[in-house]
């Protein structure tokens, strides 16, 4: 059995006294008690890590279907699932069939002209491994957390564009989620200008959150310098250069697709972290404090873009 780091009484404090904060007027709209429950539950041992085609990730998929409708969010075109097929090759170069299934939902924007953004986070994990269960709090159940809170913050804050929001699936074993989305783009999700990927949001231990895919869209810059001169953590751009190597998260997350079909990109998340890809990657290793920070932060960047979308896509 896994130790347990954080009282849960000790968490429910601190999401108390955040709450109160939030009364006071911060930028960024959400509840706090909402966004730890949504990492503490999908990072639970009972969704068996998530793995695409599991019993745990349908049962995350059913959780998040039934917080999407507890919510009050509009499916894309009257259904939240939208399955898909795809092969991969494992290492001893056999070909495994996956069945997987995206949750797509929109909120709609008051002048949009036709364009949208995407926002995005995937909710799939690696599973068991080595009897091991690879919890993936951070990875990427904080990222989930975080479209479910931009989500909150626009039903209060109806947005200028339409918001397709873009629950991931099969992440993890290819990027093949986005790329089932981007190669046959639901007609109700109109003309896709922009996507903004949240992968990884709830620990750094230099307060640090990086946005990624200003060197890909120079008019991204003046738009997160504005962010960061007013976010909660130190947000610094970068990790978007191909001359950075295995460093150039640029096709490293669900933003890839996006950016390969010439769709610009926004990426926020951390730097890798010794709990990455690792069985302690559970909610009770997780820094709330920073984690509740880098939220608000991201949701502050989707209304910015939103905001300034024409600018940043002329």
């Amino acid at each position: 059995m896994k130790s347990r780091f954080m009282k849960t009484t000790s968490v429910l404090a601190f999401v108390a006294a955040l709450s109160l904060s939030a009364q006071a007027g911060e930028k960024a709209e959400f509840s706090k008690e909402n966004a730890v429950e949504v990492i503490k539950t999908l990072s639970a041992d009972d969704m068996q890590g998530r793995g695409t085609g599991t019993e745990g990730n349908a049962k995350a998929r059913a959780y998040l279907m039934d917080k999407l409708k507890a919510m009050k969010l509009e499916p894309l075109d009257g259904t939240y699932e939208y399955p898909f097929d795809f092969t991969v090759k494992r290492r001893n170069g056999d070909e495994l069939s996956l069945s997987a299934v995206n949750l797509l939902f929109r909120i709609k924007g008051s002048d949009s002209g036709g364009k949208s953004i995407v926002i995005s986070a995937h909710y799939d994990h690696v599973g068991v491994r080595g009897g091991e269960i690879f919890n993936g709090a951070d990875d990427n159940a904080s990222g989930v957390a975080g479209l479910l809170a931009a989500a909150e913050h626009f039903q209060k804050h109806p947005p200028k564009h339409d918001v397709i929001f873009a629950l991931f699936d099969a992440e993890e074993v290819g990027l093949q989620g986005a790329r089932a989305f981007v190669k046959e783009i639901p007609e109700a999700a109109g003309d896709v200008a922009f996507n903004i990927n949240f992968d990884m949001l709830s620990r750094s231990d230099k307060n640090e959150l990086y946005a990624a895919g200003a060197y890909h869209t120079a008019a991204l810059k003046p738009v997160i310098e504005k962010v960061a001169a007013a976010a909660p953590v130190k947000l610094l751009m970068g990790h978007d250069d191909p001359k950075l190597g295995s460093n150039d998260w640029t096709l490293q997350s669900d933003h890839g697709p996006f950016h390969r079909e010439g769709i610009p990109f926004l990426y926020f998340g951390v730097e890798d972290h010794p709990h990455y890809h690792r069985p302690s990657d559970d909610f009770e290793t997780v820094p709330i404090d920073f984690f509740m920070r880098s939220i608000e932060t991201v949701v502050m960047a989707a209304e910015a873009i939103d905001d300034d979308l024409g600018q940043i896509t002329k």
